[in-house]
């Protein structure tokens, strides 16, 4: 009954506003309702669901979905956590009260189309993992908004339950198709790590594993991202990497390592020395942060809290890791300049 009320009174309310908006200007609508579940038969549905339910049925077009930075990290619920550190902006329309139709087929190619392209803008804007998700139903929502209904093969019209669904299905399958931009090695270490985590298991899997991705533990022991002890074998977290590392000497240099490297040492001294082992690395960089997105979700999805944390992190940081490194690169193209210069002085 409470959800009925609240979902009448929301529609309503949002009608209201529909009717005055001007068609040729958005509509932005503020989102900060505490996330909350309620029982209706076999289904459960949260207040977000319900929330956009209440905007469609008012008939409105959602174009996007954007976290916003209201909440410090400091406050008390933030600390040691992985909260959401954003509430949420709507970016709506007025629909066309001749909006079409249009099959189920249909949506889920637009979503394949779109979701990708959006999702790789969001990436190169910096949005943290731990909001990703949240933002990609934006672009998904937009899909589903622009026509009046959505009909399956049985000609029934899908829920926002069920396009919500497609639409995280379809930002897991993006993400995952960015491994094939990664090397063996880490391939095989994404796979491992999906499986077992940073715990030890069995050998005998970790040799069918890597068959099966064209790498091999001994190469990945040497590689320093896996520790192989009495038949087992384990994923070295990052505290657990050597400080020893020289990326520029490294001739099986992994993304994996790069990764948790760029971890190790941005937790244990901080932005600027992050920033030289960025600019170490090169061109590697940006699938490096690609892989952080995708092992953030998989920790989502495994509930795997601290390590989410750490992946989330580095992304947050990664732009004022970008500009420590530029700034390094800058004192050394100055200094090699003046010592150039001074070296041409004393020649003559």
């Amino acid at each position: 009954m409470a959800q009925e009320f609240f979902l009448d009174r929301m529609t309503s309310a949002l009608e209201s506003l529909a009717e005055r908006s001007h068609p040729a200007l958005p509509v932005t609508i503020y989102y900060a309702f505490k996330q909350s579940e309620t029982t209706e038969g076999n289904v459960i549905r949260t207040g977000w669901e319900t929330f956009l339910d209440a905007i469609i049925s008012a008939g409105f077009e959602i174009r996007g979905t954007w976290p916003v930075r209201t909440e410090r990290g400091a406050r008390s619920i933030a600390i040691g956590t992985n909260a959401l550190a954003s509430s949420i902006v709507l970016v709506c329309c007025r629909r066309s009260t001749d909006a079409p139709a249009t099959t189920l087929r249909t949506f889920i190619s637009s979503l394949k189309g779109d979701i990708p392209r959006a999702l790789k803008n969001m990436q190169q804007s910096g949005i943290a993992p731990v909001d990703l998700a949240q933002a990609a139903i934006g672009p998904g929502m937009a899909i589903f908004t622009r026509y009046s209904r959505i009909l399956d093969a049985r000609g029934e019209a899908l829920s926002v339950r069920e396009a919500l669904a497609l639409i995280n299905q379809t930002l897991d399958e993006s993400l995952a198709e960015y491994e094939s931009d990664l090397d063996a090695s880490s391939q095989w270490a994404l796979a491992w790590f999906d499986q077992f985590g940073f715990d030890e298991a069995d050998y005998g899997i970790a040799e069918t594993l890597s068959t099966a991705k064209n790498a091999s533990v001994i190469g990945l022991v040497d590689a320093g991202i896996l520790r192989s002890r009495a038949g087992s074998v384990k994923l070295l977290r990052p505290e657990e990497l050597s400080d020893k590392w020289i990326p520029d000497s490294n001739p099986r240099l992994t993304i994996w390592e790069v990764v948790h490297h760029l971890i190790r040492v941005l937790e244990a001294e901080g932005e600027d020395s992050a920033g030289k082992v960025l600019q170490s690395i090169g061109h590697r960089a940006e699938t490096a942060r690609e892989l952080c997105y995708r092992l953030y979700a998989l920790c989502e999805r495994k509930k795997r809290t601290t390590e989410a944390i750490s992946y989330n992190m580095l992304v947050k940081s990664w732009q004022q890791i970008v500009l420590r490194a530029h700034a390094q690169q800058s004192r050394q193209y100055s200094f090699l300049s003046k010592e150039d210069e001074a070296n041409g002085h004393h020649q003559q």
